[in-house]
């Protein structure tokens, strides 16, 4: 073995750093893209990428030509259509802990909103579903909704949920201190649920909690009782001093022994 193949196969503190900070944009790429009909496009590309290697290993020029022009001026398109998802990448590139210690005041005022218009639904036993969005962007299910751009207010919520409101059957969604979506359709959990008490709106919850990460907050109309759905677990009877702390981050998240329903094993 000669010594340029040894000094190749050696790897040092800056293979180890870049492979990392590759591994970690990467990942995060698909965080932004799951839950997206961006990762069917990147699905449809990898694809079309698998075919062009294998035209090119069994020497097809025509396929092989065809693929090259797709790939060249195809990569414009992919701007075009993935252009949320970078224009969220770069947002996400930008929130410093700076920002974050700038914007923490009104995270916790978000919180506190919240928690009290979640308070102020269970007192008066309105149903809601309210969609907290965290990593993963949920703009599409917004969009399936009426799009908003307000303010979290307990008597905003209280009026979108209390019948005959056109919007009080479907979710809220919420991105930081901001209502962007109302009336939204939630995907339901396709896990089989053996508690039988729960209805559409804790299954909507588990639904987008296991295809998200978002957080996602149940008021029962006929119990008033406040659930938490997160990655596909669902806690009931949640207080509303641990659901503001919840929403400020001050809290883990739910983990296995906390879930009262578990529906992965």
């Amino acid at each position: 073995m000669s010594v340029g193949l040894l000094r190749f196969l050696t790897i040092g503190w800056r293979d180890v750093f870049e492979i990392a900070v590759a591994a970690a944009v990467i990942y995060r790429l698909l965080l932004l893209f799951r839950g997206t009909r961006a990762l069917q496009i990147l699905a449809g590309v990898l694809i079309v990428l698998l075919g062009y290697v294998v035209a090119w290993v069994f020497r097809l020029t025509m396929i092989t030509y065809l693929l090259g022009l797709l790939f060249t001026y195809g990569a414009f398109a992919l701007l075009v259509l993935f252009q949320p998802e970078l224009r969220a990448t770069l947002a996400l590139l930008g929130q410093s802990r700076l920002m974050r210690l700038l914007r923490g005041n009104r995270t916790s005022q978000a919180a506190s909103a919240l928690t009290d218009a979640v308070q102020a639904l269970s007192g008066a036993r309105i149903g809601a579903l309210i969609v907290v969005e965290r990593g993963v962007r949920l703009g599409d299910y917004a969009q399936n909704g009426t799009p908003l751009l307000a303010r979290v207010d307990a008597e905003l919520m209280e009026a979108i949920f209390t019948p005959p409101s056109p919007l009080h059957d479907g979710a809220v969604i919420i991105r930081g201190d901001t209502i962007i979506g109302a009336g939204c359709i939630l995907p339901l959990t396709q896990a089989p649920v053996t508690d039988r008490s729960l209805g559409t709106r804790h299954r909507a919850a588990l639904g987008i909690s296991e295809e998200t990460d978002a957080l996602a907050i149940v008021v029962s109309e006929e119990s008033a009782q406040v659930s938490v759905a997160e990655h596909g677990r669902l806690r009931r009877g949640v207080p509303a001093a641990e659901l503001r702390a919840m929403l400020s981050g001050l809290t883990p998240r739910i983990t296995a022994e906390q879930a009262a329903v578990a529906l992965r094993a």
